[in-house]
């Protein structure tokens, strides 16, 4: 995965990477996310059909916005992979709306920070969405500070070299 070395072709690699990873893994957590607040809240409802749909049509978009990240400029980075994860509660949050499962408990700051998650299904890093992207992440984070730093080195007189 390391390219020819220069530090934006490894981002766009481990761009490419994290996105088919973070992909495949957002259908699993919209289905978990959706059965971990009915099974908390006890309540009960047929979601099957509807589960599927949101889980599709999340991995869909996300994988679309974190393919446009992955072959984006380092310097057109406009959001991260997580922000475009967070984005995709809105999936599960509609299937319990429309199932009338009543909104969860949440702290104050997770109320203020995310106010549309009214299940509490934000996750706080890509590893809470699936554990096995703790390492992707961490390689996609190394290889944008990387690209950001090649980029914008200073150089010239008096600058000592990296």
């Amino acid at each position: 995965m390391a390219g020819d070395g220069d530090p934006m072709t490894v981002l766009a690699e481990v761009g490419r990477a994290l996105a088919a990873q973070v992909t495949a893994a957002v259908p699993g957590w919209v289905r978990r996310s959706v059965a971990h607040v009915l099974a908390t809240t006890g309540a009960t409802a047929a979601l099957d059909a509807a589960v599927e749909t949101a889980a599709a049509e999340a991995s869909g978009v996300v994988g679309s916005a974190l393919a446009e990240l992955a072959e984006a400029d380092v310097d057109a980075h406009r959001s991260t992979p997580l922000e475009i994860v967070r984005d995709a509660v809105r999936f599960p949050t509609a299937v319990l709306r429309q199932a009338g499962v009543a909104p969860v408990r949440r702290e104050r700051f997770a109320v203020e920070r995310f106010p549309d998650d009214l299940y509490g299904l934000t996750p706080a890093s890509l590893a809470a969405l699936d554990p096995s992207l703790a390492d992707v992440a961490v390689a996609w984070g190394a290889a944008k500070a990387m690209a950001h730093r090649a980029r914008h080195r200073p150089s010239g007189p008096g600058v000592a070299p990296a």
